[in-house]
């Protein structure tokens, strides 16, 4: 009887984009943090393992789609009886700028990273009301400073910061709290294609940075984060880490915060690093 009364106390949370990245690793930060996890995503085996190596709730679907969304909300209630977090990760990134603009592609990225991040939200609203929960969205230093080449994804993480704050205004006097993290380049699977086809463009224009020429993911790495304060990536648990903080009973009086996970790159004035006498 004891061993029930703890695990019906045990606070659940549900992660969306579960099954790699930011998204698995708060999966087993939160786990190792005593709570229950349910993950969703559209790729059965990842989120499979996840839930498997963490005896939690594997859901397979698009939480961008509405009927997806709310049968996410009813397969955790049903599991574990409340929801006391929900962790929106999953998205999708998206190259171009306004001079090859795709009107479908700008669409699926907004779609994916906002307005599902809004769907997924509102069908867990009620049982967050109910726990006094909280939501964190994962969005991006994207969101807050731009980037080259990437008009649809800055643009959709900055929207997706903005609905995160209303949440959090608007739901505050119901006990929900909504905060954002954005993180910089983080070492996931999509960092790390990102990073490949860096170093293939960089090889081939013969670039030298660092006093030599980029030619592996490494090198892309390297170069990516020269600037940055820390001088280089972030792993995918140091984010999960504030993630973990950010839906704990610590961070209670935290709503509405945007904190960025990226060793200090947006502080740094690049047209002055030329004076850096720590490079």
């Amino acid at each position: 009887m004891v061993q029930d009364v703890q695990m019906i106390d045990r606070p659940v949370v549900l992660i969306t984009g579960g099954g790699s990245g930011i998204g698995e690793a708060t999966a087993r930060r939160l786990h190792r943090d005593d709570w229950d996890v349910a993950v969703t995503g559209r790729r059965p085996a990842l989120i499979g393992q996840v839930a498997n190596e963490i005896s939690g709730l594997a859901i397979v679907g698009d939480t961008a789609n509405p009927d997806d969304a709310s049968e996410a909300i009813t397969a955790v209630i049903e599991r574990f009886g409340r929801l006391d977090a929900l962790v929106l990760n999953a998205g999708q990134g998206g190259v171009g700028s306004l001079q090859d603009f795709d009107h479908e592609r700008f669409e699926s990225v907004m779609h994916t990273n906002v307005t599902g991040a809004a769907i997924m939200s509102s069908a867990a609203l009620p049982h967050l009301i109910e726990s006094r929960g909280s939501i964190v969205s994962v969005a991006s230093v994207a969101g807050l400073r731009a980037a080259p080449e990437s008009l649809a994804y800055c643009a959709s993480k900055a929207a997706m910061i903005m609905l995160t704050n209303c949440i959090a205004l608007d739901h505050g006097p119901d006990g929900v709290r909504a905060n954002s993290v954005c993180p910089g380049w983080t070492r996931t699977p999509m960092a790390d294609a990102e990073m490949d086809s860096a170093a293939a463009l960089l090889s081939d224009s013969g670039e030298a940075v660092g006093g030599g020429t980029v030619i592996d993911r490494e090198g892309a790495y390297r170069a990516a984060t020269s600037l940055v304060p820390l001088r280089r990536a972030a792993s995918p648990a140091e984010v999960a880490g504030t993630i973990a903080w950010l839906v704990s009973s610590d961070a209670s009086y935290v709503t509405g915060a945007v904190i960025n996970v990226d060793g200090g790159s947006i502080q740094v004035d690049v047209a002055t690093t030329i004076f850096s006498t720590n490079p």
